[in-house]
Parts: C-alpha cells; sequence; structure tokens
C-alpha cells in the first residue's frame, strides 16, 4: 500500500462531516495509524511547527478544572494526506514547504479568519442604528476581500510551482 492510498477520498470526507468542529492531534495520529501510515505525534508538531499545518485553537472542556484541549480544523486530514503522498514521490518537507501547500495552508488561515470577522461584525451591525448601511457595506468588503483571496491563490499557486534554480533562488 502506498501512501496515496491510506486515506481514501470518501474516508477523508466523512472525518470531515463527523469532526467538522474540529479534531486532536491525538485523533489524526491514530486514524492514520488505524491505516497503516507512519505518522507520530513528533511528527504531526513537527508539521506545525514548519508550517505545513495550521496550529490548534484552545478549547475549553466541561467541567470544573479540566483544562482545555488543542483542536486543529479537520482540514488537517486532508493535508496530511497531501503531505504523505507528495513525500512518497519523492519530495522533502522543504520542498513541500516551498510548494503551493503552504500557499494554500495561509489562504486557508486567513478565510478563516475574514469569516470570523465578518461574523462579529455583522452581529454589531445588527445593533446599529444604520444596520442597512453597515450590513451592505459590509457585504461589499467581504466580497472584495473574498475576489482578493482568489487572485492571491491564482498567483501564490503559479509561483509557487517554479522550481527554485529557475526563479532565480
Amino acid at each position: 500500500m502506498n501512501a496515496a492510498e491510506y486515506l481514501r477520498n470518501d474516508e477523508i470526507a466523512r472525518v470531515e462531516r463527523e469532526r467538522a468542529g474540529g479534531i486532536t492531534s491525538g485523533e489524526v495520529v491514530r486514524l492514520f495509524e488505524s491505516k497503516g501510515a507512519r505518522l507520530s505525534a513528533s511528527t504531526f508538531r513537527k508539521y506545525v511547527q514548519v508550517g505545513l499545518l495550521p496550529r490548534s485553537r484552545r478549547v475549553g472542556r466541561k467541567g470544573k478544572h479540566t483544562g482545555s484541549t488543542g483542536l486543529y480544523p479537520v482540514s488537517v486530514v486532508r493535508r496530511i494526506a497531501l503531505i504523505k503522498r507528495m513525500m512518497a514521490e519523492g519530495y522533502t518537507v522543504e520542498d513541500i514547504r516551498g510548494s503551493f501547500v503552504t500557499v494554500r495552508n495561509q489562504l486557508e488561515d486567513v478565510e478563516k479568519g475574514l469569516t470570523e470577522l465578518v461574523a462579529q461584525l455583522s452581529q454589531k451591525a445588527r445593533a446599529h442604528p444604520r444596520r442597512k448601511q453597515f450590513e451592505e457595506e459590509l457585504s461589499r468588503a467581504e466580497r472584495e476581500a473574498r475576489s482578493a483571496l482568489e487572485r492571491l491563490e491564482k498567483v501564490g499557486g503559479a509561483v509557487a510551482t517554479v522550481p527554485a534554480e529557475a526563479a532565480g533562488a
């Protein structure tokens, strides 16, 4: 079994549906191990540290004095599957960092922040006397920001696929 076969797209889609609110690093490691993939907690942390995966968000647990847990967006499962596939094809972590994978990860982080910001501002706009004006302006700003992200994705995809030697690095 090669790395591309560890998790099928339908299996990844199922995990994404079931864990839409987030997934812990331990759950991700166990998922890949259950499919025969080598993925340790330290490798997962390394992927986060080098920017191949996003950082977790801390979420409090119910109950007194139970602390918090780190949840990752469930998209990390798809990202790790892609990383594993690229590594099986001979790419190094540095190659992958310089590829479009890193650009896409950063864009996803920006998209998430944009969505959160728009939701917060929408809530405040609903309570404002000039509600309609603010909602229209916010809607226009969100469309423009998403359009800019699409342009960045196109440019990022194009420049990230140019080999370093050809780019003059």
